[in-house]
């Protein structure tokens, strides 16, 4: 993949976006697969289905298929889920079972990945069984979540989150007492990283989302980057008769905490809930992004907090559509950053060119 087209500028003041190609280009997203999702922490599924010795998990990082296991002494483990002997899919979906069974030919692996038994293979030379096993993955579980990352030299995911946990613990958002709600996927007619882009910038706050305007304080909104993830502080407006207002405080010192973990994850931290946000590709032009919501181990999330929501979303999906159509202009490559507003966006871009090696 031939990145020649772009440089990294860490000054934001004389940065230019990565090109309109990096969004258009099929051979990108290849790339990214690799080097990008594949070197990251990824969500798989939840961590509820595999919270029983003996429960599995089937599920995929843009295309790659993953299993996750938890064995009879509790060890959690992450493994290719690929058979070893023709490349069949060995599960699907979670469960219980005391091993893994492929459904091609029968070979079975041990919950910790090891081969069990293949059937019918005598006289097969120079094959030692002990030596077959799957591909193993760091693996750890965040709240409600389980990560994967593909890159046995990656640091662990504490190291990633970094201050994400006690900050949002700050607000009534404890991960581990987290009580699913719901869940709603939106297939966008746009590239990942358009969304991405929209997600990590609040300059576009005041044209795109009237609803949300009126609850935030725009002035005192910022954004705050670190390693491997940028926050966006967003204090909640106090009461000031002027509309239907969301969130009816009277004080100013409510805030609500939008997170952004590189590439593909966002949670957004809201005095009585959270929301939590990922992205997967779907092609170069084609994205899916899936929101769960969860309460804080009381009663379910209110249906008029999801309306809420649901009303933002449509109005980004809006406007990413509109980006998409334009990035494939002939008469546009490039673009500058506000340096007021767009240092998370900034951000991410490094961080792309970092893992690209661009």
């Amino acid at each position: 993949m031939d990145l020649s087209d772009f440089t990294f500028e860490p000054q934001l003041a004389r940065a230019s976006t990565i090109p309109a190609r990096w969004y258009t280009d099929p051979a990108m997203l290849e790339a990214e697969s690799r080097k990008v999702f594949g070197r990251s922490w990824q969500v798989v599924g939840p961590a509820c289905d595999v919270a029983a010795p003996g429960s599995y998990l089937a599920g995929e990082v843009t295309g790659e298929p993953i299993l996750v296991t938890r064995d009879q002494s509790g060890i959690l483990r992450a493994f290719s889920n690929v058979c070893r002997h023709r490349g069949s899919l060995l599960a699907e979906g979670h469960g219980q079972a005391p091993v893994i069974r492929c459904p091609y030919h029968a070979w079975t692996y041990s919950l910790d990945g090891c081969l069990h038994g293949q059937p019918e293979f005598e006289g097969v030379e120079h094959w030692d069984r002990s030596l077959v096993r799957l591909p193993q993955f760091p693996v750890e579980t965040w709240g409600p979540f389980v990560f994967v990352n593909q890159d046995p030299q990656a640091p662990p995911l504490a190291q990633v989150l970094g201050a994400i946990p006690r900050e949002a613990a700050e607000i009534g958002c404890h991960m581990e007492q987290l009580r699913f709600s719901a869940r709603r996927d939106y297939v966008i007619e746009c590239n990942w990283k358009v969304y991405i882009d929209n997600y990590l910038e609040g300059y576009h706050l005041p044209a795109a989302h009237p609803s949300l305007f009126r609850e935030l304080d725009y002035a005192r909104y910022r954004v705050d980057t670190f390693r491997y993830y940028s926050s966006q502080i967003a204090p909640i407006r106090a009461r000031s008769g002027d509309g239907a207002r969301r969130y009816e405080f009277t004080g100013g010192g409510n805030r609500a905490l939008y997170y952004w973990i590189f590439p593909n994850f966002m949670l957004n931290v809201y005095p009585d809930n959270m929301s939590s946000n990922l992205i997967l590709p779907l092609g170069p032009d084609r994205t899916l992004t899936i929101f769960e919501w969860f309460s804080y181990g009381g009663a379910e999330v209110a249906q008029a907090t999801i309306d809420f929501s649901d009303e933002i979303q449509r109005e980004d999906i809006k406007i990413c559509e509109s980006v998409q159509r334009g990035l494939k202009s002939r008469n546009y490559t490039q673009g500058r950053f506000s340096v007021k507003r767009e240092n998370g966006v900034h951000h991410f871009h490094g961080l792309l060119a970092e893992f690209l090696g661009a």
